[in-house]
């Protein structure tokens, strides 16, 4: 029990972070996603810590806080970086179609093969479980395409963050549909009256805590300022609103404060003031959603089951599933992108959010019969498909 005390703790999480930063300088060099190490950390652990007596620790609360945390911080950091200028809207416009037909298009094969293969699942439960695994990961894919032409990492930031976004919409969408009648489901209309909603609270929201903390003179407001984010999310959520949106807008909101602030309303903002908000707050989230990533895989590794791996309906449908990922992905990126689909096409791994969504599918419409495996399966997969494209952009961009 030794290694529980507070100061092997603070070591442990220390050396946990370290190595996070050591992985992720591998990655730049190898092209590697650094969540895989990390998850191969975790497992590493896991036997070290069932080797001690030590296995029947549960993770998963930890696990869930830091999933969400880290959801919020990835959405903030990636919306930080969308510039809204006129030259940018048709990729914006474009990388949102995208998102948008992949993921609808991935969730109704998944959900065709689990129901194919799966005894006893619904069509909403199925529709369900193919929602989490058809998500890209900007966790993955924003830090991995840092060395591809601007033009392509452009398109991967927008397209990840919106499959984030429009992904958690869906998801919950869907699980309103399979609530019992409480009152807080309203099918379709209820959809769009809690998004509506969401989006005004969003713009209130954004404008009112610009102008409140451009006023504040301490140095100590950027923690407090992504407090009341965190704040404003999770009593969002417990209206059953999309509190995603909220956090995406005020990213846009402070990362062009010049388009949202225009004509009379640009009198009431200190435009230095502002700025300083927006650069201190690129660093704060840059840094949190580094630790906050780092030990939401690690405790993932922790926590998962390698025995359900060695299942040979866990390979075969997880195998189909992943065929039916990049057979969506290259019909929809032909059509929009033309005939240069490398490495895009082979860029759709899955990750934080697939697995935050999974432990988050409600106990009323969970199925026995789904194995977890089949998550780890597709994870690891579609990181290594993607590291090997990566290897090869690398290896044919080095040779021209």
């Amino acid at each position: 029990m030794d290694i529980l005390t507070s100061y092997n703790m603070i070591i442990e999480a220390s050396i946990i972070i370290i190595l996070s930063f050591i992985f992720g300088e591998i990655s730049k060099k190898t092209s590697i996603p650094s969540v895989l190490m990390l998850i191969v950390l975790g497992i590493g652990l896991k036997f070290g810590l069932d080797a001690l007596g030590l296995g029947t620790i549960n993770f998963f609360p930890l696990l869930e806080v830091l999933g969400i945390v880290g959801l919020i911080m990835i959405v903030l950091e990636a919306a930080l970086e969308l510039e809204l200028k006129k030259e940018k809207l048709i990729p914006i416009a474009k990388a949102l179609v995208v998102a948008l037909l992949g993921l609808l298009g991935s969730i109704w094969a998944a959900a065709w093969i689990l129901q194919m293969f799966i005894e006893g699942i619904t069509t909403l439960q199925a529709w369900l479980y193919a929602t989490p695994i058809s998500i890209l990961s900007s966790a993955i894919i924003i830090p991995s395409v840092t060395n591809l032409k601007p033009v392509k990492r452009e398109f991967h930031v927008y397209e990840s963050t919106f499959s984030d976004i429009l992904g958690i919409m869906v998801f919950y969408f869907i699980t309103g549909l399979g609530e019992p009648g409480d009152g807080h489901s309203g099918g379709f209309g209820g959809f769009v009256i809690s998004l509506t909603l969401t989006f005004v609270i969003a713009i209130v929201a954004s404008y009112a805590i610009v102008m409140i903390f451009q006023k504040i003179q301490s140095h100590v407001k950027l923690f407090l300022l992504i407090s009341i984010l965190l704040l404003i999310y999770a009593v969002g959520k417990k209206m059953h609103l999309s509190s995603l949106i909220i956090i995406l807008v005020f990213g846009l909101v402070i990362a062009n404060i010049k388009v949202f602030f225009q004509g009379k309303i640009a009198h009431w903002l200190h435009w230095e003031r502002a700025s300083h908000i927006y650069e201190g707050l690129h660093v704060v989230t840059g840094e949190t959603a580094f630790v906050v990533r780092t030990f939401f895989f690690v405790i993932f590794g922790l926590t998962i089951s390698l025995a359900s791996l060695a299942s040979g309906q866990v390979v075969l449908i997880s195998g189909l599933i992943v065929l039916s990922i990049y057979l969506v992905r290259f019909i929809i990126l032909r059509i929009f992108l033309g005939s240069d689909l490398i490495p895009q096409l082979f860029i759709a791994p899955r990750g934080l959010i697939t697995v935050l969504l999974f432990y988050a599918i409600p106990t009323h419409l969970q199925m026995p019969g789904f194995e977890a495996g089949i998550l780890l399966f597709i994870i690891i997969v579609t990181s290594l498909i993607m590291t090997f494209a990566m290897i090869y952009e690398k290896t044919d961009r080095g040779k021209r």
